[in-house]
C-alpha cells in the first residue's frame, strides 16, 4: 500500500486529507512543517508521493522541495504542492525547486486522486 507524507500547518487540512486518502486505500504519515517533514524522512520513511503546503512556519514548502531533491531516497519521489497560492511567481519557483504537480485548495478529493494515480509509480 503506498505512503503518502502531507505537510501542512493546518491541523483541519491535514485531518481533510488522511481522511480522503485513508479512504482510498493509503498509508498517510503527516507533518506540520517542512522541517518535521525532513525529520521524517530522515528517520527512514520512504513515501511513494508527498504533498505540501508552500505557506509553513520554520520551513516553507520550496525550501522543503529543495531539501527533499538532494536526498538520494526522495530525489524522484513526485512531490504535489497543495496550497492556495495561485500565482504563477510561486508555482513557477516550486517547479524549479522540483515539484511535481500543482494543485490550488480547496481541491475536490476526485482531483487529489486523480493526481495521486498519474504520479504514483507503477
Amino acid at each position: 500500500m503506498p505512503a503518502i507524507l502531507v505537510l501542512d500547518d493546518s491541523a483541519t487540512m491535514v485531518m481533510s486529507l488522511s481522511r480522503v486518502l485513508k479512504n482510498a486505500g493509503y498509508e498517510v504519515e503527516t507533518a506540520s512543517n517542512g522541517k518535521e517533514g525532513m525529520a521524517k524522512l530522515a528517520a527512514g520513511l520512504k513515501p511513494s508521493v508527498i504533498l505540501t503546503d508552500l505557506n509553513m512556519p520554520q520551513m516553507d514548502g520550496v525550501a522543503f522541495i529543495k531539501e527533499a531533491r538532494k536526498s538520494a531516497s526522495t530525489r524522484f519521489t513526485p512531490i504535489i504542492v497543495l496550497t492556495t497560492e495561485s500565482g504563477g511567481q510561486k508555482r513557477d519557483e516550486a517547479r524549479v525547486a522540483g515539484a511535481s504537480a500543482w494543485l490550488t485548495k480547496p481541491t475536490e478529493p476526485s482531483e487529489l486522486l486523480s493526481t495521486l494515480k498519474q504520479l504514483l509509480p507503477k
